[in-house]
C-alpha cells in the first residue's frame, strides 16, 4: 500500500496479513513477486539474446558458463535475502519488530562483505573458475571478458536481494517488484546500446547487466531512506551477536543449497554438453534452459509470495490459514505450468529460433525444451512444499529438498545419462530430476501437515 498511499504501520500490516481473506492475500502478493524473479531471469535472458545475435555459438555458450558463477553470486544474496524475509515475517507475526529490524540490517550487512569477498577471490581467479564452469578453449575468451563486470557488481547484486525480500516479509512485495524491475529495463535498453551501438560485444551485455543491478539497488535503498518500509536501516540495529547470523544462515541455507546446486548443476550440464556435442550443445543448452526458467522463475515468485503470508500467520499461531495459503498457491502455480506445458510443446522449436537459427543448437534446444513440457506439471508442487519448510524454518528438510532437483537427483543424471544414450541424455536429464523431486516431494508434504499443522 505504500508505493500509492499512506504507509501502513506494524500494527496495521500485522492485521492485514493474518486477516484477509487468503486468496487475495496470496494473488497480491505474488504479482510483483513474479515480477522481481522474472526480472532475475531477465538480466541473463536478455543478454542470452542480444550476445545471440552476434551469430557466435561460443559467444552465447560463455553466457551459459557465466551463469554458473551468477548462480554462486545469487546463492548468497538470496540464501542471506530468504533467510532475513523468513525470520522477519515470522517476528513481525509474533509483534518483535526491534528483532525483526535487527534481522534484516545484520542479513544487509553480511551480504555486503559477502559480494565482496566473492568479487576479490572471483577476479583472483578468473580463468581456472571459467574452465571449472565448462568453458572450453574457444569461449573461454568470451566468458572471461563477460564475467570480469558480474564479480565487480557482486557486493551490489547480494544486498540488493536482501533488500527486496526485506521487502516482501514485510508484505511490501510491490516496492520489491519497483526497484528490480527498473533494472531490468535499464539492461534490455542498454544491452543493444553497448553491445552493437559501441561495439563492445560480450563485454557490452555484460556493463549493462552491472548497471542496471546498481540502479536496482538504489532504487531499493531509497525506500528504506525515504521510510517506506517498516524496517529501519542503520548501524545501531547491526548485530553483534554471532547467533543472529547463524539464524539467518539457518534460515536461508536452503536457498543456498538450490541456488549453489545451480551453479553446481550448470557447471556439470556444460562439460558434459561440451564432452558430446561441443560449443553447439552448450549454446543449445544454454538457450533452453532460459526459456525454462522464465517458467519457474513465476512458479518460484508465486511461492516468495505466499512465504511472507505463512510466516506471518503461523508466528501468529493461525495454522489454518497457513494450510489454505499453500493450497491456493499450488493450484495457482500448477495452473500455470500446465498452460505453459501445453503451448510450450508445439512451439519448442521457435522459442529456440528467437534466440538462434543454427540446425544443431535448434534440434537440441527443441528436445530438451519438449522433455521438460512432460514434467512441467509437478514443478509447482515440489517447489511450494520445499518453501513451506523453509519459511517456517524446517531448515534441514528444507536443505534437503532444496538440493533434490539440482543436486541428488541431476548430478547423477546428467554424469551418467550421456554415457548411455548420447545427447538425449544431455537433454532429459533435469526433466527427470524435477520429476523425482516432486515424487519424494508428496511424503514430505503429508508428514508436514499431519505433525505440524493438525
Amino acid at each position: 500500500m505504500s508505493l500509492y498511499g499512506k504507509q501502513l504501520n506494524s500494527e496495521a500490516q500485522h492485521h492485514r496479513m493474518v486477516s484477509t481473506p487468503i486468496p487475495r492475500l496470496v494473488l497480491g502478493m505474488a504479482i510483483p513477486t513474479v515480477a522481481s524473479q522474472l526480472i532475475t531471469v531477465i538480466y541473463n535472458t536478455a543478454d542470452t539474446y542480444f550476445v545471440s545475435q552476434l551469430d557466435n555459438n561460443s559467444a552465447s555458450g560463455a553466457v551459459g558458463v557465466v551463469f554458473a558463477l551468477m548462480s554462486v553470486i545469487q546463492a548468497f544474496g538470496f540464501g542471506l535475502g530468504m533467510g532475513a524475509n523468513s525470520l522477519i515475517s515470522t517476528t513481525l507475526g509474533e509483534k518483535k519488530d526491534d528483532l525483526a529490524a535487527r534481522y534484516g540490517n545484520s542479513a544487509f550487512a553480511a551480504a555486503i562483505a559477502f559480494g565482496f569477498i566473492l568479487m576479490a577471490g572471483g577476479l583472483i581467479f578468473l580463468e581456472p573458475l571459467m574452465r571449472l564452469f565448462g568453458a572450453t578453449d574457444t569461449i573461454l575468451p568470451y566468458a572471461c571478458d563477460y564475467s570480469i563486470y558480474i564479480l565487480i557488481g557482486a557486493p551490489v547484486m547480494c544486498s540488493s536481494f536482501v533488500l527486496s525480500n526485506i521487502l516482501r516479509s514485510e508484505g511490501e512485495a510491490t516496492l520489491s517488484m519497483v526497484g528490480l524491475c527498473a533494472g531490468g529495463i535499464v539492461n534490455i535498453v542498454l544491452d543493444p546500446l553497448l553491445i552493437f551501438g559501441a561495439n563492445m560485444d560480450i563485454s557490452g551485455a555484460a556493463l549493462a547487466t552491472l548497471i542496471s543491478q546498481c540502479v536496482s539497488f538504489l532504487i531499493l535503498l531509497s525506500f528504506f531512506l525515504r521510510k517506506k518500509s517498516n524496517i529501519r536501516l542503520g548501524i545501531s540495529y547491526v548485530s553483534r551477536d554471532a547467533k543472529i547470523y547463524l539464524n539467518i544462515f539457518k534460515r536461508g541455507f536452503p536457498t543456498i543449497c538450490r541456488q549453489g546446486m545451480a551453479s553446481v548443476a550448470s557447471a556439470l550440464l556444460n562439460n558434459s554438453a561440451g564432452a558430446v556435442g561441443g560449443d553447439a550443445a552448450i549454446a543449445a543448452m544454454t538457450v533452453a534452459n532460459k526459456v525454462y526458467m522464465l517458467v519457474r522463475n513465476v512458479v518460484v515468485g508465486i511461492g516468495q509470495g505466499f512465504q511472507p503470508v505463512a510466516g506471518y500467520n503461523f508466528g501468529a499461531g493461525e495454522k489454518r490459514r497457513v494450510k489454505e495459503a499453500f493450497w491456493v498457491t499450488t493450484a495457482l502455480g500448477s495452473g500455470v505450468c500446465i498452460i505453459t506445458a501445453v503451448f510450450l510443446f508445439p512451439f519448442a522449436e521457435q522459442a529456440i529460433l528467437l534466440f538462434r537459427d543454427d540446425p544443431e543448437v535448434v534440434e537440441i534446444g527443441r528436445n530438451a525444451l519438449r522433455f521438460c513440457c512432460f514434467v512441467l506439471p509437478t514443478m509447482a508442487y515440489s517447489t511450494y512444499v520445499n518453501q513451506l519448510y523453509q519459511c517456517l524454518g524446517f531448515s534441514t528438510t528444507a536443505a534437503l529438498l532444496a538440493s533434490c532437483r539440482q543436486g541428488i537427483f541431476f548430478i547423477p543424471a546428467v554424469l551418467i545419462l550421456p554415457h548411455i544414450i548420447g545427447i538425449t541424455g544431455i537433454e532429459m536429464a533435469q526433466p527427470l530430476a524435477d520429476l523425482l523431486t516432486a515424487l519424494v516431494s508428496v511424503y514430505f508434504h503429508i508428514k508436514f501437515f499431519q505433525r505440524v499443522l493438525k
